[in-house]
């Protein structure tokens, strides 16, 4: 039990660190509202290396401090809408055994869209956002396969808990 806290502690604190990095990076090519995700791989490697509740619990916990400490409260339901439509798909393709690391990574990156975009359309009230929804789509692919390859390599180097 001592070394699953040791990991969710020292992963939490990597995903905040990424968040406030990512934090200082403009928008992923130009793109309003894309970001490379890189904390995510922290909630990744969690849900790998222990399980589906160490990775809901490190991404609840970097979704409300990032948020409270890089955003405001429109930051975390944006945040937590994806994080939690995102590491539910995850969990749920992890289990089926079908998909690589890389594969679960581009469907929770596609899922934390579209999580954005379903909390956007209930506060803005406007579904013309759905005509956003091919960037997103195309985004959560991209950035999903690169935090997919760089969690993987996390895994090579960390022994098992």
């Amino acid at each position: 039990m001592k070394g699953k806290v040791a990991y969710l502690g020292m992963f939490t604190a990597l995903a905040m660190i990424l968040s406030y990095v990512e934090s200082l990076l403009p928008a992923f090519y130009g793109i309003p509202g894309v970001k490379l995700g890189l904390a995510n791989s922290m909630s990744l490697v969690i849900l790998y290396l222990i399980g589906v509740p160490g990775a809901f619990a490190v991404s609840t916990v970097r979704v409300v401090l990032s948020g409270f400490l890089f955003g405001n409260l429109f930051s975390i339901a944006y945040s937590m809408a994806g994080a939690v439509l995102s590491m539910t798909m995850m969990a749920i393709m992890k289990r089926s055994r079908h998909f690589s690391i890389a594969g679960i990574s581009m469907i929770g990156g596609i899922f934390h869209n579209v999580g954005q975009l379903i909390v956007a359309i209930l506060l803005v009230e406007n579904l013309n956002l759905l005509y956003y929804f091919p960037v997103l789509l195309l985004s959560g692919l991209v950035t999903g396969l690169v935090i997919g390859l760089l969690s993987a390599e996390i895994l090579k180097r960390l022994p098992r808990v």
